[in-house]
């Protein structure tokens, strides 16, 4: 068998830059050209250099998505209370201040509770409404100060609320006036509600 031959000094040199491109592992040594003339033999090609090892992607940044912090709400204000026409044709001012005006309906909230007499001047106007009234009178006895500490259930309560509860009820809109009663029809205790005219 013969000796294996050594390497010629291109081959040396084509090993020394392979040897220099190569990264070595950890606690590895590239061969050189004189060792890889002693171990290789030279019989074979030079043995290819490991593929390094791809780079780890560069971590994705996230985004934190901007939270939109929306505004809060704002508390709608109440819709504005609808004020009832101070203005009447002439010929009703004359007849409300004469007492020549009759009632069409007549409500008296006497002895009623503030609930019970909400719920009879409401039922009151579904029915005048109905019946094409122009004139309710309604009987509330004299407005008194009151305080609302007291779930005000005492005289004066009814007639205190009385133009709150017209103001925010669904008849609103029917109501053309309110006018304190003829003395014939209560006077300071009562009042007319004069309706409009129904439409059509």
């Amino acid at each position: 068998m013969s000796a294996p031959r050594g390497l010629s000094p291109e081959e040396r040199a084509a090993w020394a830059r392979l040897a220099e491109s190569v990264t070595p592992l950890a606690g590895r040594k590239v061969p050189g050209a004189d060792e890889g003339e002693r171990e290789g033999g030279g019989t074979g090609p030079p043995l290819p250099a490991p593929s390094p090892k791809p780079a780890p992607p560069p971590a994705r940044t996230r985004r934190r998505a901007a939270v939109s912090q929306s505004p809060r709400p704002v508390p709608a204000s109440p819709a504005p209370r609808p004020r009832f026409s101070s203005e009447l044709a002439s010929h009703w001012n004359r007849r409300i201040k004469t007492g020549r005006v009759t009632p069409d309906l007549t409500l008296d909230l006497h002895g009623h509770t503030l609930d019970a007499a909400h719920a009879r001047i409401m039922g009151g106007l579904d029915q005048a409404r109905a019946m094409g009234a122009r004139v309710v009178l309604v009987v509330a006895g004299r407005e008194r100060p009151v305080d609302p500490a007291d779930r005000m259930e005492r005289r004066g309560a009814i007639r205190a609320k009385l133009l709150d509860w017209l103001a925010a009820s669904r008849h609103a809109d029917a109501i053309a006036a309110v006018r304190r009663a003829h003395v014939r029809h209560g006077g300071e205790g009562a009042l007319y509600l004069v309706l409009k005219r129904p439409a059509g």
